[in-house]
């Protein structure tokens, strides 16, 4: 088997798929392929991951392909391939999605997945993703591509939608949903033998049913501690557990994503909500502030200290290769196109997050029926942003961008149209190459 993992030098990260797979009887004689453009951290991926080979039994073998020129052979022959790229990094695109809209008054708290920093972060993406697709339809055009990169609905929809590869967008916050929500309401001893369902959008899917061992609904007595949680001046989930409270559902992911997917929390003309919901306004900033300097911390204690052996993580990357590479069913949470209507009251285009069955022949999405009317909709509120940006990448017309951002409810809630028009040809301008021409 050979895994390519694009990338590689989100160290930490190939370091937790690729040490789950390390782990694995099934994958751990396999290539792992390392591709990234930059140089320094692919080497720093290397160090770290065959130091990690060698205290796992030495098994399987790693290459390093680094820069566009070498992208194909990276890809060449591949079974699977990895992406967790972030195309302009912290520094210079995070900053200008955040720096450029707060000069219109358009604050935010991480920008990676809808707002005017989501739609920036998949036009800028996009593009890096179809030479991918390209590439691999020549030398690798029956390998499952799994995607972890933000914004997951827009560029696993893009892919889905508009290339020949088989791809399914993979999220961390499906697996903890539940598990999250019962350990801060207190309720430890309903977490063994839980039956859940969970259906929606990614970072904004619904914990529809969560059930005890036997069977026994535990939604009445969660919407009665939520409602006293949520009083707790500490808790820092009063976005999802608000959700509850109006919508009468739970979701996947956290509540400073949640913060500002709507219209009813970051609003200039009612700061005390901030407060209220302590929502920590430009926050993704601050964590890769924080994330660079505990690397570099990190990268020098493996230098001098060496490795630990890794402990499989409950990352599903290398649970789908298993199950692809046996043939033995496995069940995810999966972001994959709705051409079926595996969720019916949601578009056919829409990239939706459901239950899949993975074996051999791939990803099997099930078809879970129509979400709870109010559900749906808050979902379509996201999914009008998520469509009109993939048109804008497909197209190249400007026009679309302007709409989706016009669409997205935090900014068309703050701003008129005439100021989200010219903060969109703000943010094109100051990112420069890191973006297509526009018409």
């Amino acid at each position: 088997m050979k895994l390519t993992f694009m990338g590689a030098g989100s160290s930490v990260f190939a370091r937790n798929v690729i040490g789950d797979c390390m782990c694995s009887e099934v994958l751990r004689d396999s290539v792992f392929a390392l591709y990234d453009i930059d140089p320094v951290r692919l080497e720093q991926s290397r160090t770290i991951l065959e130091a990690m080979r060698s205290s796992l039994g030495g098994y399987g073998t790693i290459e390093c392909y680094c820069g566009v020129e070498n992208r194909k052979e990276a890809l060449r022959g591949a079974n699977f391939v990895v992406n967790a790229i972030q195309v302009g990094l912290y520094d210079p695109c995070t900053i200008i999605d955040f720096e450029v809209p707060k000069k219109y008054g358009l604050r935010q708290t991480i920008a990676d997945t809808l707002g005017i920093g989501g739609i920036m972060r998949a036009l800028r993406t996009i593009p890096v993703m179809k030479d991918f697709a390209d590439d691999m339809a020549e030398v690798c055009p029956n390998a499952l591509f799994l995607n972890y990169t933000n914004p997951m609905a827009m560029l696993a929809g893009f892919m889905q939608r508009y290339t020949p590869i088989q791809t399914v967008g993979l999220c961390h916050s499906v697996q903890v949903c539940s598990e999250h929500l019962l350990k801060q309401l207190d309720m430890h001893e309903y977490l063994e033998g839980r039956q859940e369902k969970i259906a929606g959008i990614n970072h904004m899917g619904w914990l529809l049913e969560l059930k005890d061992k036997n069977g026994v609904d535990l939604y009445p007595e969660i919407k009665k501690r939520a409602a006293a949680k949520i009083a707790d001046p500490e808790c820092k989930d009063k976005v999802r557990l608000d959700y509850i409270n109006h919508f009468g559902y739970y979701c996947t992911e956290s509540s400073e994503h949640n913060a500002e997917y709507n219209m009813f929390y970051i609003k200039s003309k009612y700061p005390e909500l901030i407060e209220r919901y302590n929502i920590p306004l430009d926050e993704y900033p601050r964590r890769c502030i924080r994330n660079i300097a505990n690397w570099e911390n990190e990268y020098k204690g493996i230098l001098e200290n060496g490795v630990k052996n890794h402990k499989r993580s409950h990352e599903y990357a290398s649970r789908i290769m298993e199950a692809v590479m046996t043939d033995t069913p496995y069940q995810i949470g999966g972001n994959v196109l709705n051409n079926e209507f595996y969720i019916s009251n949601l578009p056919r285009e829409a990239c939706v997050e459901v239950p899949c069955i993975v074996k051999g022949n791939g990803i099997n999405p099930l078809h879970v029926g129509a979400l709870p009317v109010q559900c749906a909709a808050m979902n379509m509120t996201n999914i009008n942003v998520q469509l009109l940006t993939i048109e804008a990448a497909v197209t190249g017309k400007k026009e679309h961008i302007y709409q989706a951002a016009m669409l997205d409810p935090h900014t068309g809630s703050e701003l008129d149209i005439d100021t989200i028009k010219k903060m969109v040809d703000d943010l094109i301008e100051a990112h420069g190459d890191y973006l297509p021409k526009y018409h």
